[in-house]
């Protein structure tokens, strides 16, 4: 088959080719996964028609290496996108919107610079997916009308929840691992240490699930106080709350006859009417509250996982042995836990973990350097 003159495909354009099509292969696979992460017809419609899309991205690509009598790879499903299934699948779409949206914006920066998947508008899709992704993790899947419930049926344990669990070992770890660093640095007896670290640990957790239930109790009360006015108004002056409700259905396109007809079956019912005027006014659900018991309890169990990696070495051996195990375990969970920042965030999980671990030990560093010079100050065995 003939080649066009002002595309010459040689072996680089061959490869551009083949990494267009494993990306775009890819994008169907995790779009794929994704729908089956979620019970919401919305949301499995709106993956269904990503999927559709980058299929065309994918029939492009095909046609380009056959044109350049090339065989067509067999590509499957990256770890990438495996993982960020998973991960979606058990925790809600919400937990790696930011990641996909990172992805997609990657992909519109790739076909940037490359004429022939402009000329097709790939570049511009791609880019469409992007924003769609960024609105879906900066909306934390409130509602339908931002785009869908992302959080399909794992709703108790949100995007935010899963971003806080994260953060919550972080900080266990970061914290206990420099308090274990000071103390080592302070005194050769292997006891204190151990000690010291478990104390942290205990100190830690009890402060971060204290803070906890009484940041969300305090939430929750806010919230309460502001659904028993809505109540409260609801009951005193119906007519300005159906008005109200009326503007919010006409601000979701509805006509005016439409939005009165919608108002006036919701009022009909008491209880659906204060959960829609809630929802609608305050963006708040009841299911958003949480209880602040169950927020207490994981905070503490997270806070004690991150915090007991560092002191475990000095649980099992001492001295040197002791030391540097216990640096090595929480130079492992520093990257990972960097690098799993990352489904938020966005960023590269490479650079997050890196500057995770580089923070991390650069702390620990500082309190086992004080440690040293308080224990040869004060001659501590």
């Amino acid at each position: 088959m003939e080649k066009p003159d002002n595309f010459p495909v040689d072996d680089k354009t061959i490869r551009r080719y083949k990494r267009n099509l494993r990306e775009e292969i890819d994008g169907i696979s995790l779009y794929q996964m994704l729908a089956r992460a979620t019970d919401d017809p919305a949301l499995q419609k709106l993956f269904k028609n990503l999927e559709e899309n980058e299929s065309k991205h994918v029939d492009l690509w095909v046609r380009k290496l056959k044109e350049a009598g090339q065989e067509i790879p067999d590509y499957g499903p990256s770890i990438r996108s495996r993982i960020l299934g998973f991960v979606a699948a058990r925790f809600g779409v919400a937990s790696v919107a930011a990641m996909v949206a990172k992805f997609e914006n990657d992909a519109f920066t790739m076909y940037d610079d490359q004429p022939d998947a402009i000329a097709e508008g790939l570049s511009q899709d791609e880019r469409s997916h992007a924003r769609l992704f960024q609105q879906l993790a900066s909306s934390g899947g409130a509602n339908v009308s931002n785009i869908a419930a992302l959080e399909g049926r794992h709703r108790s344990f949100s995007g935010n929840a899963i971003r806080a669990s994260v953060l919550g070992a972080n900080d266990g770890l970061v914290s206990n691992l420099s308090l274990v660093m000071g103390v080592a640095g302070a005194s050769t007896n292997n006891a204190v240490v151990a000690i010291a670290g478990l104390a942290g640990l205990l100190a830690g957790s009890i402060s971060m699930a204290l803070g906890e239930w009484i940041s969300v109790r305090s939430s929750r009360e806010a919230y309460e106080r502001q659904i028993s006015i809505e109540a409260d108004e609801l009951r005193e002056f119906p007519e300005e709350e159906r008005e109200e409700l009326t503007l919010i259905y006409q601000s979701k396109g509805l006509s005016r006859e439409e939005a009165e007809i919608a108002s006036d079956r919701v009022l009909a019912d008491p209880q659906l009417a204060l959960d829609t005027l809630v929802r609608e006014e305050l963006s708040v659900s009841s299911e958003d509250l949480g209880s602040p018991f169950v927020a207490a309890f994981s905070s503490f169990v997270l806070f004690a996982i991150g915090a007991i990696l560092p002191v475990i070495p000095w649980l099992i051996t001492s001295g040197s042995t002791a030391l540097v195990s216990s640096i090595v375990l929480g130079a492992c969970g520093l990257f990972i836990l960097g690098a799993a920042v990352t489904l938020w965030t966005g960023l590269n999980a490479l650079y997050s973990g890196l500057r995770m671990l580089v923070f991390g030990l650069a702390a620990s560093g500082i309190t086992y350097a004080i440690g040293f010079a308080l224990g040869t100050w004060l001659d501590i065995g």
